[in-house]
């Protein structure tokens, strides 16, 4: 996406463009490197980010608005581009706001921002997850175990339902729709009674139990105000042994998920978001964020990407009941 961003940029429009260091808070401390056709060359096949990423919040900071907003004048910056998920982007769009010149591209592995049918960095974030669910399965089968998988997705479950399906997992638990542990375990002891010595159990980080229990790794709050989440995984590993007496073992999947190389459809969709945000700036299109609707690429306000959370749709999540236990 950065390289598409450069190169359109400085070849198609003339522009000079500059990339700050770790997210926000290279924008607030005026950290920053110029970004050339050459010093992006062959990133394409690399993951992560080359600027690096933080959890800073502009409107967490001492004037945090305006430290930006000087440092783009500073700069003599005539816009500025933000990449990634809802908290980049709903302070990107507050930034906006207030009159600075921000555009947004979505980025999160959670594909969880509105106005995008797809974010880019989740299709490859699916496929580490999907491939370590085929891995496990040998283990699972082998050993006669049931194996808890715990995935990412805080308060989405696509990592969760669609690599689960993909995976073939006998049970699938996401955030939008809180779990009876005993059905859970109904689900396993009909799969054992048909003869399968083995089952895969796949939960997103954020899914709770409807009794309303959820692990939280840590009471501290990031700067978004979010909880760091994890050891649900492990949980449902305790429950479910003590309750069918099934040896069961859990995996957490982590920050593996977030690495690596990025996938061929990734790739392609980072490259359009990318091409279409430096034509926005060139517009002077502020305020906007290049969507994926469909197979086109079009523009959407940053203020309808943040207004809410693009979670699992309940009746996707039941259609694929009938591949449980």
């Amino acid at each position: 996406m950065i390289r598409a961003i450069v190169r359109k940029g400085i070849d198609g429009y003339g522009h000079a463009i500059i990339g700050f260091r770790d997210g926000w808070r290279g924008v607030l401390d005026n950290e920053y490197e110029e970004l050339t056709i050459e010093s992006t060359r062959g990133i394409l096949h690399r993951g992560g980010t080359i600027l690096g990423t933080s959890r800073t919040n502009p409107f967490k900071q001492d004037e945090g608005p305006r430290r930006a907003r000087e440092t783009m004048r500073s700069l003599n910056l005539d816009g500025l581009i933000a990449i990634g998920g809802e908290d980049t982007l709903g302070a990107a769009n507050r930034l906006h706001e207030d009159g600075a010149p921000v555009l947004g591209v979505p980025k999160t592995i959670d594909n969880d921002l509105n106005g995008t049918d797809v974010t880019f960095g989740f299709d490859t974030a699916l496929q580490v997850a999907t491939e370590a669910i085929d891995r496990l399965h040998t283990t699972a089968e082998s050993h006669h175990r049931i194996l808890v998988v715990e995935v990412m997705g805080r308060e989405a479950g696509w990592i969760a339902l669609y690599s689960g399906v993909a995976g073939g997992a006998d049970v699938i638990l996401v955030p939008e729709r809180p779990f009876d542990v005993e059905e859970v375990c109904g689900l396993l002891r009909r799969r054992k009674s048909r003869g399968r010595s083995f089952s895969i159990v796949v939960v997103a980080e954020g899914a709770s139990a409807k009794e309303g229990q959820i692990v939280e790794a840590a009471d501290e709050l990031d700067e978004y105000g979010h909880p760091r989440l994890g050891g649900i995984g492990h949980w449902l590993e305790s429950e479910i042994e003590s309750r069918t007496g099934f040896e069961t073992r859990a995996t957490v999947l982590g920050h593996v998920q977030r690495g690596g190389t990025p996938t061929a459809s990734d790739r392609v969709l980072a490259t359009r978001l990318g091409l279409a945000a430096i034509d926005a700036a060139d517009d002077g299109r502020w305020g906007m964020m290049p969507a994926l609707r469909g197979t086109r690429i079009e523009l959407v306000s940053l203020a309808e990407a943040v207004a809410g959370l693009r979670t699992v749709p309940l009746e996707d999540y039941e259609a694929f009941g009938a591949l449980f236990g």
